[in-house]
């Protein structure tokens, strides 16, 4: 089994070892640099952000990372007006939003997607927590997130996405 560890500060990442990783199991950005400057900076930089990686014989084979999703960013303000007005109401603000989530190919299937979900979420003091996966109710994410309690709350930003919540407590 791999071992999962949780950092809290952006100055403790490597950045490069997470974009190795990233771009393997997600195809939407050819350019590191890019993704760095365009996506994880602003990310990591987000108030209650937090990042689980799990490595296996000291390779990183997974990592998910989150943050305080709140009015005003990209996300939540689109994932707002996708919602119905009382679920986006009730969810929206505040939440603790689940980024990314991803476990190399030949890690996959051993337990590392949820040690990793679960650590990440582990002490959070949010009641609220969001995040975007496939439509396909049959997609492995999906069963993972459905396995951990997540329940679709509505459309997502995207063709073919929903949005997944969770309440603590």
């Amino acid at each position: 089994m791999a071992d999962v560890d949780v950092a809290t500060d952006p100055g403790d990442v490597d950045v490069d070892e997470l974009w190795a990783v990233y771009s393997a199991v997600f195809d939407d950005h050819a350019d590191p640099a890019a993704w760095r400057e365009g996506t994880w900076d602003r990310h990591a930089a987000r108030e209650g952000f937090r990042l689980a990686r799990s490595r296996h014989d000291s390779r990183l084979v997974g990592f998910a990372y989150g943050y305080t999703g709140q009015p005003g960013q990209w996300w939540t303000d689109t994932v707002r007006s996708a919602l119905d007005a009382d679920v986006a109401d009730a969810w929206l603000g505040g939440h603790f939003e689940v980024v990314t989530l991803g476990v190399l190919p030949d890690a996959r299937r051993s337990g590392v997607g949820r040690a990793l979900m679960q650590a990440l979420l582990d002490g959070l003091p949010h009641d609220r927590l969001l995040l975007q996966t496939a439509s396909d109710a049959s997609d492995p994410a999906r069963l993972l997130y459905a396995s951990e309690g997540w329940t679709v709350l509505g459309p997502g930003t995207g063709p073919a996405t929903v949005v997944m919540g969770r309440r603590r407590g």
